[in-house]
């Protein structure tokens, strides 16, 4: 028993220091692998996220085109060290999407819902547009961040392909946007960081977004605040040195049920004030007279007076007002090119406080014969200063200001509105503008060919409205031994046509005989005419002899446009009227100004004048871009004989007859 004792010990002792088999242990608990981190905390500046959420098929079953709801969530975080002022984000559908909904946020250049954005569209935030950082904020999200949820229509893409966008960008000035990453098969992220060449100062912070340069320019400033109204100073300024508006129209959005009570300066297109009858309006303004209100138009349209009510005491009696809706470039005039009017707007609850504020959004101003503006939505910036009325050597600042952004777009698809010919001293013939210029209607197109290329035309024929240039057109044309396509080409359709007549050239210099025809029913006071030509020609410039003209510098260029404009007393173009001479059947006859400009060769010897660089390069009227002719005039083969000449111009006539 000594010996068993001890070795019974050793034996639990070995056991006790054995390890039990992997198959005595029990399982193992694994620690759970760490999350992936989210792309949006790897991001030192503004993260962008598109993700996109479900689609299904709707209504109508078609296998050629067929339509899906799309619903999506856009994200904007501000992850760095500076506010995000009115923040802007470009999405590039590219399904043919049309936009049906979109929460805190609107399209910026003031299309209206439902909008056609197949190919991109740029958001900005609304009625929040600044996103803080987490320095300011101790890393509160809902201050750092915009979702915007979307909802529309795509088409062809069906599930369980996902319709992403191309791309994500902040748009803002000074940031840069690496092509955007897909984090799966529903979302795309970007991680948009500050341009290193553009200078910050990121200690410093600006209540408010400071003043961008546009084309044209609009002002709101509130001039008066009360609880349940204010008094607000509409302000349009233009600053492109070719742009114009003549018989303006401005109209905008209002988010949060305001309505116009009076104006002075401008006046609603639609004085009507049943929307308010018959809304929540009436409801709160119990003791309102809603007979004297202007509009309860969501969106209305607002025009300028007429001069004779500049010192209407009621509806005139603001500076720069009532001029029929023009605003001039600054070259030609530099007090007309600003346009202001004042309107009392009504508020509607919650926003029954002097403090509570908000412009309308979605701005849009066009006019007649002029480009076309996209403008921006309301940015907020520092107080307008105005002279004290009282006289005082002061100036006195408006309680709140925003800015709108107009440029002049020039798309693609854009219908011109007026039109350019071209002829010579060494060709008899017009080369007219081209067929469909400024579009064609359907109901035209009936009678007359919309894609056959123009007719060349004899000089007289100018003077013709195009519906009465048929019987000089085909006579021209026989007389030229030239097929004549059954049926005709098309008429350009432009309400203003513009020859340039190439009229001598000589040794020593050239000249040009320009015409200016309105075949609109509205006259164009104080017109102006801008042509851009190759360098060689404009150095040889020396002056037109019944037109205002000078070099003028535009897009940085320095003097490569000719800018003309009438003279006292020929500085209005009138529009088409009926002939007054009894014998000619009551014609329509055209507004028409016309002048000589004169080039000298003296600084371009070696100027090519007949065949390329005597001929304009861009024609541009009172805005807008003139559609230019295809071809340039050909110079007739040996010298020209005279005796023919008039010999076929006494057939033309005789022809012209006869066939009359």
């Amino acid at each position: 028993m000594g010996l068993l004792l001890p070795n019974l010990l050793g034996v639990l002792l070995l056991l006790t220091l054995t390890p039990p088999s992997m198959s005595q242990l029990p399982p193992t608990i694994m620690a759970p692998a760490p999350a992936p981190t989210p792309p949006s905390d790897l991001c030192n500046g503004i993260f962008l996220s598109y993700a996109f959420i479900l689609g299904r098929k709707i209504p109508p079953n078609d296998t050629s085109d067929q339509p899906y709801r799309f619903e999506s969530v856009l994200t904007v975080l501000n992850n760095g060290r500076e506010e995000l002022k009115e923040w802007r984000v470009f999405v590039g559908f590219q399904h043919n999407e049309i936009l049906i909904s979109a929460t805190d946020a609107l399209i910026v250049n003031g299309t209206e819902l439902p909008a056609l954005v197949g190919n991109g569209t740029i958001f900005g935030g609304y009625p929040v547009s600044d996103l803080k950082t987490a320095i300011q904020t101790a890393g509160d999200l809902k201050q750092m961040t915009a979702e915007i949820e979307l909802v529309g229509t795509q088409f062809m893409v069906a599930p369980p392909a996902i319709p992403l966008p191309s791309n994500i960008s902040l748009v803002n000035d000074g940031w840069l946007c690496p092509e955007p990453t897909l984090q799966s098969k529903r979302e795309i992220t970007t991680c948009c960081k500050r341009d290193a060449s553009v200078k910050v100062n990121t200690t410093i912070t600006t209540k408010f977004f400071p003043r961008q340069p546009g084309d044209l320019t609009i002002m709101y400033d509130v001039i008066r605040a009360y609880d349940q109204n204010y008094l607000t100073e509409v302000t349009m300024e233009n600053h492109n040195p070719l742009g114009r508006l003549d018989h303006w129209e401005l109209s905008f959005d209002w988010m949060r049920d305001e309505f116009i009570q009076k104006m002075q300066g401008a006046y609603p297109t639609v004085v009507d004030a049943t929307k308010c009858i018959f809304g929540p309006q009436s409801l709160i303004y119990t003791g309102l007279d809603f007979a004297d209100v202007l509009t309860c138009e969501r969106r209305p349209v607002i025009v300028d007076l007429p001069p004779t009510k500049k010192d209407d005491p009621i509806l005139g009696k603001i500076p720069s007002c009532c001029r029929n809706g023009t605003i001039l470039p600054p070259t030609m005039d530099p007090s007309k090119s600003v346009s202001v009017f004042t309107m009392q707007v009504s508020k509607m609850p919650p926003d029954f406080n002097r403090s509570a504020l908000f412009p309308p959004q979605n701005w849009r101003i066009k006019g007649t014969l002029n480009p076309d503006y996209s403008c921006g939505p309301p940015v907020r910036v520092s107080p307008t200063f105005y002279p004290d009325p009282s006289g005082m050597p002061t100036n006195k600042s408006s309680f709140a200001s925003w800015q709108v952004v107009c440029n002049i777009t020039q798309a693609k698809t854009e219908i011109p509105k007026c039109c350019v010919s071209f002829s010579a001293f060494f060709n008899d013939s017009i080369i007219p503008c081209n067929t469909c210029a400024c579009g064609c209607v359907s109901e035209t197109r009936r009678t007359c060919n919309a894609e056959s290329p123009s007719l060349l035309i004899p000089p007289e024929a100018l003077l013709l409205p195009f519906e009465n240039r048929t019987s000089l057109t085909l006579a021209w044309n026989a007389l030229k031994h030239k097929a004549v396509p059954n049926p005709m080409p098309c008429g350009d359709n432009c309400g203003v046509s513009i020859n340039w007549h190439m009229a001598s050239d000589y040794r020593g210099g050239w000249t040009v005989r320009i015409t200016i025809f309105n075949w609109g029913e509205i006259d164009f006071p104080n017109w102006f005419l801008a042509v851009q030509m190759k360098k060689p020609a404009l150095l040889g410039f020396e002056k037109a002899y019944s037109f205002n003209a000078s070099l003028l510098s535009v897009d940085g260029s320095v003097n490569n446009t000719i800018f003309m404009e009438g003279l006292p007393g020929l500085d209005y173009l009138v529009a088409e009227a009926d002939e007054k001479d009894p014998k000619k059947k009551k014609l329509r006859v055209p507004g028409k100004q016309q002048s000589v400009i004169q080039f000298s060769k003296k600084l371009t010897p070696g100027i090519n004048v007949a065949e390329r660089d005597g001929f304009p390069a861009k024609v541009i009227f009172n805005g807008e871009e003139c559609l230019l002719p295809d071809i340039l005039p050909m110079a007739s083969s040996g010298r020209r004989n005279e005796f023919i000449t008039v010999l076929s111009f006494i057939t033309f006539y005789v022809a012209v007859f006869m066939i009359r």
